[in-house]
């Protein structure tokens, strides 16, 4: 009986083992395969759309390292000078174009360009984006249209301009930058959520159906970010108030997150041919959340709601005319700082 039990017990620590080196030797073999496949940024061509300042420009230094050469857009002429000349001076090649991404034509003169100056284009990155904070009551028709032209329209028009040189070549890549506001509708910043959400619904739905063409789709869920954007955002309402609580918002080392990391995370995910990524912890819980109790993050933000400010003034003004001391302190001292090293001013 007792040699019954070593014997089994021999044979359990021996199946344990075997078990063990399969499972190394398939993560070894996982690995090196990664490692293979990975994608080689080195005289790739790059196309980033508001790739002059925030985030797009945080992605346009990393991939300059990485030895891929650039096409940069703006409707700004001196923001995307001051990108091209600091591009450059890291050892990047640079087309450096000013163009309205809300204007078909002027999208596929853009692309049409890049591809006679680079003879191709192998990535798209959509990273140019807007954002209005107020009240819904605030917010007119026009205000969502604005919002939708940036932030979706203009992405399609992009994509539907590279899409047959990507046809030519037999495949590309494209990284739609979406939000956490494309996932769960956010307060205050209603015709910005809409205009995410299409445009999570978009990219999704490419990922699908590109896949036949060898056509790579990434859709990229950030949080706020530490870039000193919202200098740059649309403001409404109560102008002061809205302005400082997004600005703190977007400064917070709690609910925002810095761009050279977003930008190393969403590099990453293309090299391993990511579907979708979720840059931090914070938006993984919030979406999982929404996915299994969905009332829970509605009643949430019905709380948060009653806290934000109240107004029905309906003038538009920019997030740097909106400044006062409630928006100035540490905390928003994060963000004027990200202004300057991310070309926000």
């Amino acid at each position: 009986m007792k040699d019954s039990k070593n014997k089994a017990s021999l044979i359990s620590v021996k199946n344990a083992l075997v078990t063990a080196v399969g499972l190394g030797v398939y993560a070894f073999a996982k690995s090196v395969y990664k490692e293979m496949t990975r994608y080689d940024w080195h005289n790739k061509v790059v196309l980033i759309t508001g790739g002059s300042r925030g985030l797009g420009l945080a992605l346009a230094r990393e991939l300059a390292v990485k030895g891929a050469k650039l096409v940069i857009c703006s409707r700004t002429s001196e923001q995307l000078q001051n990108a091209k000349e600091q591009l450059e001076g890291i050892g990047a090649e640079v087309l450096a174009m000013e163009t309205d991404l809300t204007n078909q034509v002027d999208v596929r003169i853009m692309v049409d360009t890049a591809v006679r100056h680079f003879g191709k284009i192998d990535v798209l990155i959509n990273n140019a984006g807007t954002i209005s904070v107020g009240p819904e009551n605030v917010m007119e028709v026009e205000e969502y249209e604005r919002v939708m032209d940036i932030n979706f329209w203009a992405v399609l028009y992009t994509i539907k301009a590279v899409l047959p040189y990507f046809g030519i070549r037999g495949g590309g890549k494209i990284v739609n930058i979406c939000s956490i506001g494309g996932k769960i509708s956010v307060p205050h910043l209603l015709p910005y959520s809409v205009s995410k959400f299409a445009l999570v619904g978009l990219s999704e739905g490419l990922c699908v159906e590109l896949k036949k063409d060898n056509v790579q789709v990434t859709t990229v869920i950030p949080n706020l970010m530490q870039t000193g954007s919202p200098r740059n955002v649309i403001v409404k309402g109560d102008h002061e108030a809205e302005y400082a609580w997004f600005k703190i918002a977007a400064s917070s080392p709690i609910l925002s997150q810095k761009a050279e990391m977003a930008a190393k995370q969403i590099i990453t995910a293309v090299e391993n041919g990511k579907k979708e990524v979720i840059l931090t912890q914070t938006a993984k819980v919030a979406i999982a959340v929404q996915g299994l109790m969905p009332e829970v993050i509605t009643s949430l933000s019905q709380v948060v709601n009653r806290f934000l400010p109240k107004s029905s003034d309906t003038e538009t003004k920019k997030g740097f005319e909106s400044e006062s001391e409630s928006s100035n302190g540490r905390v928003a001292a994060i963000s004027d700082e990200a202004a300057v090293r991310y070309n926000e001013i």
